[in-house]
Formats: C-alpha cells, structure tokens, sequence
C-alpha cells in the first residue's frame, strides 16, 4: 500500500450513509418501530377490527 492510498483510506469523505451512524441512533430507531408496531397493534383490538 502505497502512502497516497494509505492518506485517502484515512481521510475519505463522509457521506452519512449507513455504515456511518453509530449504535445509538440505530437502537432508538428499533425502539420507536417496535412502540408504533405495539401501539398500532392496541388501537387495532380497542376498535373490534380483529
């Protein structure tokens, strides 16, 4: 590996894509999903549709 690749490797631009979020962000988007799947799910048997 040369010391040009090894720079660019080290400095490459970040995009915000997904391999960029950390752990946090992740955990609480699993956890607002599953509290709007469980709270859908209670509005769902409260009205007698299922």
């Amino acid at each position: 590996m040369t010391s040009t690749t090894h720079t660019r490797l080290l400095f490459r631009a970040r995009t915000g894509g997904p391999e960029d979020d950390d752990r946090g962000p992740k955990v609480l988007e699993h956890v607002l999903g599953w509290t709007l799947v469980v709270l859908l799910a209670v509005l769902v048997t409260r009205a007698g549709l299922m």
